[in-house]
């Protein structure tokens, strides 16, 4: 037997059915037995929303009324109602079971299963297998029209059907024509069999991604061709604490793949609050899609496609660990983050106790560790039941030693993404290839406290360098060459600044005179004069108005470490300042020889790679860096060499011996320094011959060899 069912909500109809997130409020229904071909009787019930306030669509398509649906039963009493009707009208049809027939899969996935996961009550099990009447038609009538454009009226018209819509109720008509064209299919010249139902999973089913364990174990295989972008999403603005369960919760009624929820996490290993869906099919993800700026809580997601390479790059790896690891079938993983560094298994396990067993003990647990084999702090623990694991996570922030552990919920492509960041970070101890720039800068940014320099502050985001020289007017002509600096965000994008080089202190007084607060289009500009030096400190972060200078937002005292002056040379960039993002300028100081190869065409704006960076956060430990005027690339140990013979730049010696130090307190000094290093042996003698050193560090450098050199 099938029960035909149509509804309806208090928001849009017919294809966005279910796409605004608005409560049912129509349902209607009919059993059908397909071999005696007789029906049961036609049910019509009205359901009352929690917002009854309905689209003019609605009103106007099913003339209900608000005062009308405030007298029905709610959302749980009718589905009660519903499994009664159709009990009783099967004893009378002499029946026993029955499958749900609806038009299209909207009313299914789309309306029933996500409104009555977010009122927490259970839909019974005839709602998780259903069939598609567009799909059963389409496959008896394969010269029909395609299936996402039929409706109850076009297979209607196609077999002729002489149904007037307006002779009776809203649902009434769209049930009773959907059980006469069911008839049509039953009858002698198609005689259509109902055999592959639709399937609704019941739950998300964890662990890794099975294409991804395909190509881990047949490395020829491309992650490419085993991923379709067609069955990927984005999902955007997730709480930070939400899990791949409440993803799947969020997409209640629509089937995602195993392991198919990725959670993004940031640079410090931390959720970001997007993820990757991978859905079983196109017409799924597709469904996904409609569900943008639905909510989860309080808080509304944002849906976009993507790509099955985005989905590998978050789901994927690489280790053999972690393929282990995650090889055992439908089990909870738990994070533990805040171990001690002395940790051991029996610790962790003892920590958590009986009353949540690990799954196979000590092959249950999976310590993140740095590539020298160091301990990150960081483990996953697998449980093998819903109950084990909220056991665990009441010990969140227990004590273990002398460190509280936290506990958080995790995924199998949270393992691997953890485990594949700290894998792949670099030993700061080893010096990277120095970077060397393309071509010799002939201009760079000035320093001192000579105010021949201009901050245009509010400038429209679209604003460009033509703008800004038609905004200058004749002072356009007393820029210096490569003097027009655009100041992008940590996005890249710009940031409504901009730092201009004039030819002198005066032209820059006259300039910030002239074209304060003067209109770029729909906007004011401010205008400040200001010194290299100034532009620097604002660059960190620092704020720079009428008023003078206020210093950037930061409990250290110099975002740069006095150790990193040695690399203040026009034609070298410290090889570490390649692990972090530029966040500031680091000065650099012009040369006699660099000034004299200036081209004779003026240029006011440096290459396209010559962007500033505003440290907005100005939070970073990381010595600020910025390329000037040019791009840098990585060049082999020749091509340092060569470089360095020829503009007798001072470059550290390939091998590298520096050590970074992090935690310090802020009023420690270089004795306190060489005292915690006290026995270890510092660099060769001929190192101090290659950094530029002040004297009270070079006579450091020619102390015992029990010091060392930072």
């Amino acid at each position: 037997s099938l029960v035909v069912l149509f509804g309806a909500t208090a928001g849009a109809y017919g294809a966005k059915l279910g796409s605004d997130e608005r409560e049912l409020i129509l349902l209607v229904w009919q059993v059908v037995d397909l071999h005696s071909k007789k029906v049961g009787t036609l049910h019509k019930s009205l359901v009352k929303a929690d917002n009854l306030d309905l689209s003019d669509q609605c009103r106007e398509v099913s003339a209900l009324t608000p005062e009308g649906l405030s007298k029905a039963e709610p959302l749980d009493r009718v589905l009660q109602q519903f499994s009664q009707l159709v009990s009783s009208d099967l004893k009378v049809l002499g029946r026993s079971s029955y499958t749900l027939c609806s038009d299209g899969q909207l009313l299914i996935r789309q309306v029933l299963h996500p409104e009555t996961s977010k009122k927490n009550f259970p839909l019974s099990d005839c709602f998780y297998s259903f069939y598609d009447l567009r799909k059963e038609f389409h496959a008896c009538y394969p010269s029909s029209a395609a299936v996402k454009d039929q409706t109850i009226k076009t297979m209607a018209e196609y077999l002729g059907l002489g149904t007037d819509e307006a002779e009776e109720d809203f649902g009434v008509w769209q049930v009773k024509t959907m059980v006469a064209i069911i008839f049509s299919m039953l009858s002698e010249g198609c005689n259509h069999v109902f055999t592959e139902p639709e399937t609704v999973k019941y739950k998300y089913e964890t662990g890794p991604c099975l294409l991804w364990l395909l190509f881990f174990f047949f490395p020829c295989s491309s992650k490419t061709e085993t991923v379709d972008s067609e069955t990927v999403i984005r999902a955007r603005g997730l709480p930070w604490q939400s899990s791949d369960q409440d993803i799947a919760r969020f997409f209640k009624g629509l089937n995602i793949s195993k392991g198919g929820v990725a959670l993004c996490l940031n640079s410090q290993g931390r959720r970001n609050g997007e993820a990757l869906v991978r859905f079983v099919s196109s017409e799924q993800r597709d469904l996904a899609l409609e569900r943008h700026k639905h909510h989860m809580g309080s808080r509304y997601i944002e849906v976009y496609k993507a790509t099955g390479e985005e989905f590998l790059k978050i789901a994927g790896g690489t280790s053999n660990e972690v393929a282990q690891f995650l090889s055992k079938e439908n089990q909870v993983i738990i994070r533990m983050r805040g171990l001690p560094f002395t940790a051991t298994q029996e610790d962790v396990l003892g920590f958590l106790g009986p009353e949540c067993p690990v799954t196979g003990g000590k092959e249950g647990l999976l310590f993140v560790k740095y590539p020298d084999g160091r301990p990150t702090g960081d483990a996953f623990v697998l449980f093998s039941c819903e109950e084990y694991a909220q056991n665990a996570l009441k010990k969140h922030k227990e004590i273990l030693g002398k460190r509280y552990i936290e506990l958080f919920r995790s995924t199998a492509a949270e393992v691997q993404q953890v485990l594949n960041r700290y894998m792949s970070t670099p030993l700061i101890p080893t010096l990277p290839t120095p970077i060397i720039p393309v071509i010799p800068p002939p201009y760079t940014i000035a320093t001192g406290s000579i105010r021949d320099c201009v901050r245009l502050r509010g400038l429209p985001y679209t604003a460009g360098i033509d703008d800004i020289l038609e905004f200058m007017g004749d002072a356009t002509g007393d820029i210096k060459p490569h003097g027009v600096h655009m100041v992008l965000n940590q996005q890249g994008r710009p940031s409504g600044d901009a730092f201009i080089q004039m030819k002198s202190a005066d032209k820059a007084f006259m300039v910030a005179q002239k074209c304060h607060k003067k209109m770029m289009k729909d906007r004011y500009v401010e205008v400040f004069q200001c010194s290299g030096e100034e532009m620097n400190f604002v660059l960190m972060g620092g704020t720079l108005n009428r008023s003078g200078l206020s210093p950037p937002p930061c409990k250290l005292p110099c975002l740069s470490p006095p150790a990193y002056a040695a690399f203040q040379t026009a034609a070298v960039i410290p090889a570490e300042a390649a692990l972090y993002q530029p966040q500031a300028l680091l000065p650099t100081t012009r040369t006699p020889q660099a000034s004299a190869a200036a081209p004779s065409t003026v240029t006011y704006y440096p290459a396209q790679a010559a962007q500033l960076y505003m440290n907005y956060t100005a939070y970073y430990p990381s010595p600020p860096v910025s390329p000037t005027t040019v791009g840098y690339i990585a060049a082999p140990p020749g091509a340092v060499a060569a470089a360095a013979t020829a503009t007798h730049t001072p470059i550290l010696p390939q091998p590298g011996a520096l050590v970074r130090m992090q935690g310090l307190p802020y009023n420690t000094g270089m004795k306190e320094i060489l005292s915690f290093f006290q026995g270890y042996q510092y660099a060769p003698d001929d190192y101090n011959g290659l950094i530029q050193l002040s004297d009270q560090a070079r006579s450091v450098l020619q102390a015992p060899k029990e010091w060392v050199c930072l």
